[in-house]
């Protein structure tokens, strides 16, 4: 059996925000949209990103609800320009970016559907 995709799909109560944040602090290119899917695409790494209505058909109404027991992490080149743009954009900054005993610099944003997301840049070695 072979995988020969993977798309992590985020359920939203608000689409449009959630689009924005992923476009504004991480250059997340639109691959297709309609009213209740969006599909983000990075131009650079091709990493997949799917925006979906909360309240749409196709999710179960047990998963309408906020995200729990989960989170992104999105691996960038500069940590620390995410959360400028973060703070510019009053986006939510639960921690700001701090070095980890695992060898990277984290910061800890929540993303407008309640989602936690984990953004890290290796440090030097």
């Amino acid at each position: 059996m072979s995988v020969d995709r993977l798309m992590t799909t985020l359920c939203t109560h608000n689409l449009l925000a959630s689009k924005q944040f992923y476009q504004t602090l991480f250059g997340f290119n639109v691959g297709f949209e309609s009213e209740w899917f969006i599909q983000l695409v990075h131009p650079k790494s091709n990493v997949e990103l799917g925006l979906i209505t909360a309240e749409h058909e196709l999710v179960p109404p047990r998963y309408q609800g906020a995200a729990s027991g989960l989170f992104v992490t999105l691996v960038v080149e500069d940590v620390d320009a995410v959360f400028k743009a973060a703070e510019q954009k009053n986006y939510v900054v639960l921690q700001t970016p701090e070095p980890t005993f695992y060898g990277q610099k984290r910061l800890l944003l929540e993303d407008p559907a309640g989602v936690l997301v984990d953004v890290s840049t290796p440090l030097p070695i």
